[in-house]
């Protein structure tokens, strides 16, 4: 066994949801850092930036290979805490981290990065890599090959001039881009106005640069985040009952995405204190846009679930909760925010949740929050409201 091996071995996704087939690194990581040892071995011992990794394996993999510098960027701040443990758990040092626009600095010879499924993303990774690097820095964003396609060669090709693609190895591959191009300017945030359909909180979406109407809500997307500038079908589910909600003093939206949410919750309720928060660093930044572009007070929080928050502190929790980890489905993920939530919620506040139809969560919610109603029903959406017992 080499040390690579051992190392990725000994990798845990604590504090991340697990189990099954689930694991800490995949067959993507690991042609990554064999193909960096074998084909750059200069640039691998030099500084190396890290990009989106999961849960450190290509971080703590870079620092073994022997790396001068490591640097880091996470989105996630459950990947953030589970290279922090396994930095920990392995003996070796944790990369400290930094935001994507100084992740990658002049000094810097190679950049790993977990290819984003989302184009906006890649674009804004790529963006900023080519604008801070040297001109002779080695990025390798690798995948699994049923997630990539030609389309994202031509997002890096926009930011650099040579891109190649390698050979295929274990259902993963690698893209390789070299010379950065001059003068890119940052990915910019996208911008729309959603337009009320129903008095029920429903809204149609369409882009505008423009403030919204006191009946219009504006949306602020930073590249990436979970269904960009528009209303995904489940939030507009959720949104259509909003006006059964209870009076509330303390709301959170957990899970936050864009923040529609949370300024709905601010709108009808002024008063009260609002709270937006999200696993992912870039939804956290959208929520606070967006809070900002409708003129309403909302808090946003980067954190895993609520566990910042204290019990028995809400009236009302708003989920629409994930059900991917990473590639892989999951209840795992709905469940543990469920219980979040019936943690943070007071005595007899309610846990309003839209979920896919076919998981039939509503035992899950009457065991871990309490008394469990269905407000709304389609073949795809259920949304229900549980009360804390």
């Amino acid at each position: 066994m080499t040390g690579l091996d051992a190392l990725l071995d000994a990798l845990s996704r604590e504090p991340d949801v697990g189990g099954g087939e689930l694991r800490a690194w995949d067959a993507a990581d690991r042609y990554l850092l064999d193909y960096a040892a074998a084909e750059f071995p200069d640039a691998v011992a030099g500084e190396v930036a890290v990009i989106d990794d999961t849960h450190g394996a290509l971080a703590l993999g870079a620092e073994l290979l022997g790396a001068r510098a490591v640097r880091v960027h996470q989105d996630s701040i459950v990947g953030r805490r589970a290279l922090a443990e396994n930095a920990e758990r392995t003996g070796l040092a944790g990369p400290a981290q930094h935001p994507l626009a100084t992740v990658a600095t002049p000094a810097t010879s190679l950049v790993l990065v977990r290819m984003p499924r989302s184009l906006d993303r890649l674009d804004a990774v790529a963006r900023e890599v080519a604008r801070a690097a040297g001109p002779d820095v080695v990025v390798l964003a690798g995948g699994r090959v049923k997630h990539m396609t030609p389309t994202q060669n031509e997002v890096l090709a926009a930011s650099f001039a040579r891109v190649d693609v390698a050979h295929a190895r274990a259902k993963s591959r690698i893209v390789v881009a070299r010379s950065p191009r001059p003068d890119l300017a940052a990915a910019p945030p996208t911008v729309a106005r959603l337009d009320p359909v129903s008095a029920g909180g429903g809204y149609d979406s369409r882009r505008a640069a423009a403030s919204p109407s006191a009946e219009e809500l504006a949306v602020v997307a930073m590249p990436g985040v979970f269904a960009g500038a528009s209303l995904d079908i489940g939030t507009r589910a959720l949104l259509g009952t909003f006006d059964t909600l209870p009076p509330y003093a303390r709301a959170v939206d957990l899970a936050c995405g864009t923040g529609i949410v949370a300024v709905e919750l601010a709108r009808r309720s002024p008063d009260a204190r609002i709270l937006a928060t999200d696993v992912s660093a870039i939804a956290v930044e959208s929520a606070r846009l967006t809070a900002e572009a409708n003129g309403v007070r909302v808090e946003t929080r980067h954190d895993d679930g609520l566990s910042a928050e204290p019990d028995a502190s809400a009236d009302l929790v708003v989920l629409n909760p994930p059900f991917h980890a990473g590639a892989a489905v999951t209840t795992e993920i709905a469940r543990r925010l469920f219980a979040d939530a019936a943690r943070v919620l007071r005595p007899g506040g309610e846990l309003r949740v839209v979920w896919n139809s076919h998981l039939g969560y509503r035992p899950v919610l009457e065991r871990l929050v309490g008394p469990t109603r269905q407000l709304a029903r389609t073949p795809k959406f259920t949304v229900t409201a549980s009360r804390r017992a």
